[in-house]
C-alpha cells in the first residue's frame, strides 16, 4: 500500500469515527456537516432519501422517538478509502411511539447494527445503515 492509500485510509477512518462522536454528542448539525450536500441515505426498512435536508428530516424525527448512543464501534475502511464500514451497539430509549410500531413507554434496548459508506472528496457521500428490526421490536414489545 502507498503511502497517500495509507493516508487516505487513516483520514476516512478519522471522517467515520468524527461522524459517529457527533452523533453520540446528539450534534446533528456536526454530523450533516461530515457528508456531502448530495448525500444518499438508506435507512433499515426505509425508503432512499438524498440531499442534507432529508438527513436533517431524519434525524429530527428519530430524535425525537429514540435516545440512541453507540458503543463498541469499529470502523473498517477499503483500501483506496472510498468505502467504509462500522459495526457497533445501538444503546437505546424507546421514547415517543413512532409509526405503526410498538407503543413507547421508556423501554430501553441494545441493537447490534452496521453501517456502509461511500466518501467522496472527504465527505461521506453514502449512509447504509441495517439492523435487525424483528430483534428491535422483540425488545421493546
Amino acid at each position: 500500500m502507498s503511502n497517500a492509500e495509507s493516508k487516505t485510509r487513516i483520514e476516512t477512518a478519522k471522517l467515520i469515527r468524527s461522524y459517529y462522536d457527533a452523533f453520540n454528542g446528539g450534534d446533528s448539525e456536526g454530523m450533516l456537516a461530515h457528508l456531502t450536500d448530495d448525500v444518499i441515505h438508506d435507512v433499515n426498512q426505509g425508503e432512499r432519501r438524498v440531499g442534507k435536508d432529508k438527513f436533517r428530516a431524519f434525524n429530527a424525527r428519530m430524535t425525537h422517538h429514540y435516545k440512541e448512543t453507540l458503543t463498541d464501534i469499529v470502523v473498517l475502511v477499503s483500501k483506496d478509502g472510498t468505502r467504509a464500514a462500522a459495526e457497533f451497539n445501538v444503546n437505546g430509549t424507546y421514547i415517543n411511539t413512532d409509526s405503526e410500531l410498538p407503543p413507547a413507554k421508556g423501554q430501553t434496548y441494545v441493537l447490534p447494527a452496521g453501517t456502509f459508506f461511500a466518501i467522496r472528496d472527504g465527505k461521506i457521500a453514502r449512509v447504509t445503515t441495517y439492523y435487525n428490526l424483528t430483534d428491535w421490536i422483540a425488545q421493546v414489545a
